[in-house]
Formats: structure tokens, sequence, C-alpha cells
């Protein structure tokens, strides 16, 4: 079955150009509406033969909550960069802070047909790899996710929940998620939205760190 890629059309006055957002897709809603918002987008272009994110938040003011509509083709190493540097920015004016605004990333419910978003306010990326001291679970963009801890495993993204309900670790230690920089953005959102609903059935004996994501 096919399916129509949710388009955002966004319209920049200053140059009358029209510029295409195309959404990651995904089966479920986690967050369906938010208010008191400000969009920021992030276009896929092309220069020549080199890919670039283009960012635009001129409708984004500090105390709101922003929405980020990010275009699915981008590769994670393009994208995240550019989110560090806006999470920073809001981060960092303390004169407009609202401490209830949230960040969110937008994507389509391909099942709810409707817009869908995806908070991410607390996470803190590192563009870098995770200490061998730490257990991870490293999302490869071919689908597979290695586990990485005293062993190491690799099985389908698929099958993360059963594996979390069969591993066994120190209660005090932590599992952190890191991601292949050459993930693309939509795959990206895909893998996140299939965590957050594992966490919040909040797994016995496995403490996930969600504030820490490591790129790589």
């Amino acid at each position: 079955m096919k399916y129509i890629s949710l388009i955002i059309i966004f319209l920049l006055l200053s140059c009358e150009k029209k510029e295409d957002v195309l959404l990651p897709k995904s089966n479920v809603t986690i967050v369906k509406e938010v208010e008191d918002l400000s969009p920021i987008y992030i276009f896929f272009k092309t220069e020549g033969k080199d890919t670039i994110a283009d960012v635009n938040r001129k409708s984004s003011i500090i105390s709101t909550n922003w929405i980020l509509n990010i275009d699915k083709r981008l590769p994670l190493k393009l994208v995240i960069p550019e989110v560090m540097k806006l999470q920073e920015k809001k981060r960092a004016d303390s004169a407009h802070k609202n401490e209830n605004a949230e960040n969110y990333y937008s994507y389509a419910d391909s099942i709810g047909k409707n817009l869908a978003f995806l908070p991410f306010t607390k996470v803190y990326y590192k563009m870098e790899n995770v200490s061998k001291n730490l257990s991870q679970l490293y999302f490869r963009r071919n689908g597979m996710i290695e586990y990485r801890g005293r062993k190491t495993y690799d099985f389908p993204k698929n099958n993360l929940k059963p594996f979390l309900d069969s591993l066994v670790i120190n209660p005090k230690a932590e599992i952190i998620f890191s991601y292949d920089k050459k993930m693309l953005y939509g795959d990206y959102i895909q893998c996140k939205i299939l965590v957050k609903t594992i966490v919040d059935q909040k797994i016995p004996f496995v403490f996930i760190n969600e504030e820490k994501e490591y790129i790589y």
C-alpha cells in the first residue's frame, strides 16, 4: 500500500518562495496537540553534489513551544548539529525563558492521518562515541541494533522490547542510546518513537538514560 507523503508547504514571505518539508511517518501518535507554538523548519537542499540542512527559524519565539519540522531525507550528521545550536540558544536565553515550554519533532501519523509530535526537550546530544565503560544500544542505519555491554549482540530493531525484557544488568547501571550519523532523519524518528513506547512501559531491571544521545 502506497502512502502519500505528508508535505508541509511553508511560504517564505521575504522572498515569496515555496519550500517543501517531507515529514517522517509513523503508525502511532505520541503527542497529538501542541498549543502556543513556534514552527522551525530544516529544509533538504542540494548544492552540486552536497546535501545541505537549511534552517529557517524566523518565526521562533523563545518562550513558546518549538516545533521542529525537519525533512526526513536529511542524514543525522547534518540535522543534529543544527538541533544542538537551536537547543543551546533556547537554553541560554534566561531573559525570555519559559520553564513550561517544550521542544518537539513533528511527524505524520499514517494511521490516524494527523500531524503528531515527539518531545525531546531534555535530550542532550553528543556528536561522539560512547565511553567503553557505558552500555549502549547502537541503532544502525540498516535497521539493526547492536548492544554493547559485557557482551555484544546484534538484533533487528523490532526485537528491542524482548531483548530488554531478557536483559539483566546491575540495577545502578544505565543504557545509553546511540545512532549512526549516516542514518536518515526519517528513520531516526521511527527509532525514537519505538524507544519512547517501550520506555513508557517501564522495563524492569533496566535503567535507560533518555537524556543523553550519541550520534557518530
